[in-house]
């Protein structure tokens, strides 16, 4: 292989050697060590040229068969938002129902002076028909208000004192944005879709600054031990229950513990219009610091397949396979959508939106054709997250506007959420749209990569296992909890192992406007690194989620060892 020979005077702080180096800019890894000094990569070379750059203050890694790659960067990903749940009453780590009303019951018992139990993580499967009630709730939490986000983000589920609480009765009318599950004389039965949560967590005293930035940089430890280097925060802003994430990083930039480089996408506020754009101008001014930058603007256009409201072209099936009248919601009318488009890509933003349904997909890229005509090519990198619905007909124009297709690729299989709460729903022909990450690839959309987390594990190697099985590993949580092998979700979508890690290093790279310096193992890029156990390249593809972070580097920096 060709080698890049640095100068005589440089000397490392750090040799890799032992294994092979998927450098990214090949589509399979290379034999090759790697010399880090200053924290830049020096060189990628053979052995003897690369421990020649060493003295006796180096530090020798020896990969032992292993893989080094660059650091993972998440293209999509909410960590101050996920901290302070890890910190609350997490629901996450568990798969049913009487194991989330356990945790709730022990952090209730834990914290007798809450005012309110709050915290979140669980997941629309493990309930009939995705709606949890309130008199669960009430079992072993009476005497409190409880409110409780599910993983994605678009409902809560409260108990009956949070509803006394919040005034929400059989008169309360469902929001423009959303919608109280009812019991059959109109009380509302304790679950709360989208808008609708905001009737509630208005009420809910939201985290302290401190346990804010405690629940960032517990996050960032945790992406750190999955081999994630860099990210883009998809909501930057004030949320029901959370304090500004804004002031969140911008403390921890100022101070030096944000040591992940981050993009921070702007929220765009549905509820406002074009007036907001000169806020979130001044925002990007003063938001620039250390190595968190809020340059891009986050635009939710729908919301999700498993409570009707993600944005379809043809409305959705009921429980009988028979069409209804809901064709799920625009959050933002489209045509303040092109015309917010055009400016903010006119002042040099770039956008992310949120687009799960086919018609939010077309929505956006008819919006971004809009901007691209009367602002012409640019490089602000505009990117459609989610995607879970595409029409064929608009798989091709991702390339032909330059939108990246920023995909969660743990989302592509089987398992009890897709099975029960969306296919049935959507029908088998438009089924078979869902998540068509190969057919994106072939039409030369540019693919990067994110978890959505805490939506879902942030854990990229569990990305990666399904992007290319198209099957759930069994300890990820989306997993059934009695686990049983499933058929792959739509094979001919699966990617390659290279797409699929590419896609999470130089893609999102790319995405974040990092490609210059990070997102493949070159001469002069920073150091970002990641050691994994073994070659997935070498193994099976069913053994990718198999595969462990051993060490993660930030520019030379040690900032995660495995012990054991």
């Amino acid at each position: 292989m060709a080698s890049n020979t640095p100068r005589a005077s440089q000397r490392a702080d750090t040799v890799f050697v032992g294994g092979r180096v998927f450098t990214g800019t090949s589509p399979t890894p290379v034999d090759a060590a790697v010399a880090v000094g200053g924290g830049r990569i020096l060189t990628v070379g053979d052995e003897a040229e690369v421990r020649a750059l060493a003295d006796d203050a180096t530090e020798v890694v020896d990969l032992a068969g292993g893989l080094l790659i660059p650091g993972f960067q998440d293209a999509h990903v909410h960590p101050a938002v996920a901290g302070v749940q890890m910190l609350g009453c997490d629901l996450s780590g568990e798969r049913t129902i009487d194991g989330y009303l356990a945790v709730v019951a022990a952090f209730a018992k834990a914290h007798p002076d809450a005012d309110w139990i709050r915290g979140g993580g669980w997941s629309m499967d493990a309930f009939p028909g995705g709606t949890p009630a309130r008199a669960m709730l009430d079992a072993v939490v009476p005497d409190r208000p409880v409110l409780l986000t599910n993983r994605d983000g678009h409902g809560a589920w409260a108990n009956t004192r949070a509803l006394e609480r919040a005034g929400v009765d059989a008169a309360t009318p469902d929001p423009a944005d959303g919608r109280i599950e009812r019991e059959a004389d109109g009380s509302p039965a304790g679950t709360l879709q989208e808008g609708a949560v905001e009737l509630v967590a208005r009420h809910v005293p939201i985290a302290t600054p401190d346990e804010a930035h405690a629940g960032l940089l517990a996050a960032q430890e945790h992406l750190f031990s999955l081999g994630v280097t860099s990210w883009q925060d998809a909501m930057i802003g004030a949320f029901p229950g959370n304090p500004d994430n804004y002031g969140v990083y911008l403390r921890a930039a100022r101070e030096g513990s944000l040591r992940a480089r981050v993009v921070g996408a702007l929220w765009w506020d549905r509820e406002r219009g074009l007036e907001q754009i000169p806020d979130l101008e001044e925002r990007r001014r003063t938001g620039r610091v250390g190595r968190f930058n809020a340059t891009t603007v986050k635009m939710m256009q729908d919301g999700i397949a498993e409570n009707f409201t993600a944005g379809m072209l043809e409305p959705y099936l009921d429980g009988c396979g028979c069409s209804t009248g809901n064709s799920g919601l625009s959050f933002i009318d489209p045509e303040v959508l092109t015309e917010a488009v055009s400016r903010l890509d006119r002042s040099g933003f770039q956008i992310h939106f949120h687009a799960l349904g086919d018609r939010a997909v077309r929505e956006v890229l008819d919006a971004l054709a809009v901007a691209r005509a009367a602002n012409g090519a640019n490089d602000n990198r505009h990117h459609l997250a989610h995607l879970q619905v595409v029409h064929p007909d608009d798989i091709g124009r991702f390339a032909e506007l330059e939108a990246a297709a920023n995909i969660q690729a743990l989302w592509a299989a089987h398992e009890p959420q897709m099975d029960e709460l969306t296919i049935p729903f959507l029908g088998p022909e438009r089924a078979r749209l869902q998540y068509p990450f190969g057919d994106l690839q072939r039409a030369g959309a540019r693919l990067v990569a994110g978890s959505d987390w805490s939506v879902s594990s942030p854990n990229p190697l569990w990305g990666i296992h399904v992007a290319v099985n198209r099957s759930v590993p069994d300890e990820a949580p989306n997993a059934p909890a009695t686990f049983a092998p499933a058929p792959p979700f739509f094979p001919e979508q699966a990617l390659t192992l290279s797409q699929a890690l590419t896609a999470y290093t130089a893609g999102s790279a790319w995405v974040n406007h990092l490609d210059e310096v990070s997102g493949t193992v070159e001469t002069g890029k920073y150091a970002d690194l990641v050691v994994l156990d073994r070659d997935p390249f070498e193994h099976p593809p069913l053994e990718i989620a198999d595969t462990r972070v051993l060490r993660t580097y930030i520019e030379g920096e040690l900032v995660f060892a495995a012990t054991g």
